[in-house]
């Protein structure tokens, strides 16, 4: 199970490798637009928020951690499904790519 760390200060977001280097992709891709959007996920069962959201923005720091050390595949059909998503709407929702456990 992959993390993402957002801000530095914010309990990580559990993300499975695979999920994680296809977001990685369409985030890194937005910010060196320099475009900021909204993601919603629905947090790991067992903490308090039942759905979570954050503003990203080129400003604020992110970390991705990989479980393994070898890069996942990456599906571009995935990718670009989740780019046109974000772009239609102006914010990326993972609710299907998380596993909520």
């Amino acid at each position: 199970m992959g993390r993402l760390r957002y801000d530095g200060t914010s309990d990580p977001i559990l993300i499975e490798d695979t999920t994680l280097a296809h977001l990685k992709i369409v985030v890194a891709t937005k910010l060196r637009r320099q475009e900021s959007f909204m993601m919603t996920w629905r947090p790991v069962s067992g903490g308090v928020d039942k759905r979570a959201s954050v503003w990203i923005h080129p400003a604020i720091p992110l970390q991705f951690g990989f479980e393994s050390a070898d890069p996942p595949p990456v599906d571009a059909r995935l990718v670009a499904d989740m780019m046109h998503a974000l772009n239609a709407s102006g914010e990326l929702v993972l609710d299907h790519l998380i596993d909520p456990r």
